[in-house]
């Protein structure tokens, strides 16, 4: 198998007709060796256009959904991010390509263990992996320019928001299964945000993610 003309078909027919069209974005693909972040057994998955399992029901995002989140969520040299749900690190490591620094947050040991050891190889000195339940808050009272959320969630926790500084992005998958919506928010000044919903789709839930009032007749 020609590798290159692999993650090339990859970039041209998965990721550019899903509206992904940031040069930059693109350019990084092929700087950031996704087969590297795939788990062993899977390494003949790298570049298909599928999830790929990471054990505990959870799984990595499609090669055209890593590439989307991070078109929208536009990060620039300065920005400090926060990522709620480390996985294979693969996003991790596309995040920290372009932030300042990334804070990245997974409940599964295991996968924190496995991120870390993966980006330290790759030279990635700008991120902080940490093992906890992230899935309704993560304080850190400086602020974060992006957030994303690898996993849905029927309810977008509101502390969230709060971590966001004025000009930050936020992206969430919102609903439940079978149906739920992508979205990016913008926090535009205090206590005031703008929503805009992107496309539909379906992810494995974060753990613990927050739920809706059940109704009690």
């Amino acid at each position: 198998m020609d590798i290159e003309q692999t993650r090339y078909n990859m970039v041209e027919q998965q990721i550019r007709p899903w509206e992904v069209l940031n040069q930059d974005v693109l350019d990084l693909l092929f700087k950031v060796r996704r087969e590297d972040f795939v788990p062993p057994a899977h390494q003949a998955l790298a570049f298909v256009d599928m999830e790929i399992p990471l054990g505990h029901d959870q799984a990595m995002w499609t090669p055209k959904m890593e590439a989307r989140v991070l078109q929208e969520l536009d990060i620039r040299p300065g920005d400090r991010v926060l990522e709620i749900g480390t996985g294979s690190g693969y996003l991790t490591a596309l995040l920290a390509s372009r932030a300042a620094g990334v804070t990245s947050v997974d409940i599964f040991p295991e996968f924190t263990a496995d991120a870390t050891r993966k980006l330290r190889a790759h030279g990635f000195d700008n991120v902080t992996l940490h093992t906890a339940d992230a899935a309704r808050d993560w304080p850190d009272m400086s602020g974060f320019d992006a957030i994303v959320l690898t996993g849905s969630t029927p309810l977008l926790s509101e502390a969230f928001l709060q971590r966001l500084n004025v000009g930050g992005r936020l992206f969430a998958i919102t609903g439940e299964a079978p149906v739920m919506h992508a979205q990016l928010i913008t926090r535009t000044a205090p206590g005031a945000t703008r929503s805009v919903t992107l496309f539909e789709t379906c992810v494995a839930p974060l753990v613990n993610a927050p739920q809706p009032a059940a109704f009690v007749f």
